[in-house]
């Protein structure tokens, strides 16, 4: 009895071990990134992302939960347009714009529940449409969890930003109002 728990205590000190030292070899920081080509002029693809008025249009998160309520803070537009969200499924964060370059970009600050991130709009102009590349920064620091985390926000974000895009598509292309 006394040798198994002797080689229990061995492999939790490996695995610690195993979490610190990996964790440390870990990049510092991630990053997600999808494109889609929308048919649309890079200012009007800029207008709608300048605005959380119509996020929820193409958001793909808004039909994981109708019901999550939804706050908007600071001028309609522009930087400092800012939107807080709390749900039982979509959880609680918000968002606000830092940066806007008309036809060129939108940077988003982000806070999910208290973790911070960097998104970013990129529009290029594309034959007669716009190129639209969405990303998501995020910086790990020291925090071993975030970095471990780190390796999984790609498969966990990506298909969420590809539905997202497709919506975006779909509704700047069809002129929804």
């Amino acid at each position: 009895m006394k040798s198994l728990l002797k080689g229990l205590l061995y492999l939790v000190v490996l695995l610690a071990i195993v979490f610190v030292v990996g964790g440390f070899l870990l990049p510092g920081r991630s990053h997600v990134e999808r494109s889609i080509v929308v048919e649309r002029p890079p200012g009007e693809v800029h207008a709608m992302l300048d605005s959380y008025k119509r996020f929820n249009e193409w958001s793909p998160w808004y039909e994981i939960e109708p019901t999550a309520t939804y706050n908007y803070s600071g001028p309609e537009s522009g930087v400092g347009a800012a939107m807080a969200w709390e749900g039982a499924k979509v959880g609680k964060g918000s968002q606000r714009i830092t940066e806007s370059v008309p036809q060129l970009k939108v940077v988003n600050a982000l806070d999910f529940d208290g973790t911070q991130a960097t998104g970013t709009f990129t529009l290029q102009a594309q034959g007669s449409g716009t190129r639209v590349t969405w990303a998501l920064d995020s910086e790990h620091g020291n925090n071993l969890v975030s970095r471990w985390f780190g390796l999984l926000l790609d498969s966990m974000v990506g298909k969420d930003y590809d539905k997202g895009l497709a919506k975006l598509k779909q509704v700047l292309e069809t002129g929804a109002q």
